[in-house]
């Protein structure tokens, strides 16, 4: 007795339509462009949510990076002072204690200030 694929066949189209749905043009109606879009599309998600790490530091160090130098001290020192001063913040605690709360942010930048 032979397999039909009919169904099996529906169903992985199904999936590849499913998820380009809002796709412009033909790659939300044809299934080899969509599959190719979708295959592309999640290619771009996997890379990007390892290069959202990245861009989220980039932001964290420049928060701290301004905050700490209106507190008359360069991002380096400040970093070096906070490992020698004991002090274990990570840098997104820091940069939203440099935006939300400053005079917290200046107390820590006294007592780096004072263990360099």
């Amino acid at each position: 007795m032979r397999i039909k694929r009919a169904v099996n066949a529906v169903k992985k189209r199904r999936k590849i339509f499913k998820l380009s749905k809002g796709y412009f043009g033909n790659k939300s109606k044809s299934y080899r462009i969509a599959r190719e879009a979708v295959m592309k599309s999640l290619n771009y998600a996997f890379i990007g949510r390892r290069l959202r790490k990245r861009d989220f530091r980039r932001l964290w160090i420049t928060r701290i990076n301004a905050a700490a130098r209106i507190n008359g001290i360069s991002y380096s020192k400040l970093m070096c002072g906070l490992n020698r001063a004991g002090i274990n913040l990570n840098r997104k605690v820091l940069a939203d204690l440099a935006v939300n709360d400053a005079n917290a942010f200046a107390q820590i930048v006294e007592k780096a200030k004072a263990a360099l």
